[in-house]
């Protein structure tokens, strides 16, 4: 129920209710963790070895990142995800190769800390970043300042997503391609409900309309909601 990760140069103990197994390494190993969330039928925490952390600096997937223990045991950053910025950096680096002078324009839902929206303006593309989280629009900014990157042709919006996104089929605006990474349950900018078994399809069906008529990709993270790659494979069939 635990795993064992290193961010940068600090070890964390965090939960995990994939793992299923006994732990690989031996508890010296566990025991050099310099903080663990622990976590109670009402509320979670973090517990350090030494002083409390409150950020740390991460060089990871050719960018930098402001790594912060938040109180729902996440970090800032999703590692896994990185094999889709790589994917998504080559498809605008090929873009661009074809024609230079080409605006490729890029919208990421959900953004977060901006990992997505940081490789993809580092490839060549302009985008348009909204969340809801004006906290999160802040780390995405630092990680941006931090990878150097403040140059870049980056939007930052604090909006709810669907909203934000009626508004640009109303304004008549269309993008190469659309990221978004939707959570299970959260609140828009102004405690919007939102529900992924609600709202999801509504959304991608709001999206497609937003697409050029040659568009590069439209990618999904569906990892918070538990659902089966085969659920968003359908979902997207209509492109």
């Amino acid at each position: 129920g635990e795993k064992l990760e290193r961010f940068g140069s600090i070890i964390l103990s965090r939960p995990d209710p994939q793992v299923l197994w006994r732990k690989n390494l031996n508890e010296e190993e566990w025991k050099k963790a310099d903080a663990i969330f622990t976590r109670t039928e009402i509320s979670g925490d973090w517990k350090y070895k030494k002083e409390k952390l409150e950020k740390w600096q991460m060089d990871f997937a050719n960018l930098k990142f402001w790594i912060k223990p938040t109180a729902f045991k996440h970090t800032g950053l999703f590692p896994e995800q990185s094999v889709n910025w790589f994917w998504m950096k080559e498809i605008i680096k090929k873009e661009k190769e074809i024609n230079s002078k080409k605006d490729i324009d890029i919208l990421n839902l959900f953004g977060y800390t901006g990992g997505a929206s940081l490789s993809c303006a580092k490839a060549g593309a302009k985008v348009v970043h909204i969340d809801s989280s004006k906290s999160a629009i802040s780390w995405a900014r630092e990680n941006a300042e931090l990878s150097g990157l403040t140059d870049k042709p980056i939007r930052w919006i604090l909006e709810d997503v669907r909203l934000f996104v009626s508004r640009e089929i109303k304004r008549g605006n269309k993008y190469d391609a659309i990221i978004m990474d939707p959570p299970a349950f959260g609140h828009g900018a102004n405690k919007e409900i939102w529900k992924i078994e609600e709202n999801f399809l509504p959304l991608v069906e709001n999206c497609i309309k937003l697409l050029k008529d040659k568009p590069l990709f439209f990618i999904i993270n569906g990892y918070s909601a538990g659902y089966s790659a085969i659920a968003y494979e359908n979902v997207l069939k209509s492109l």
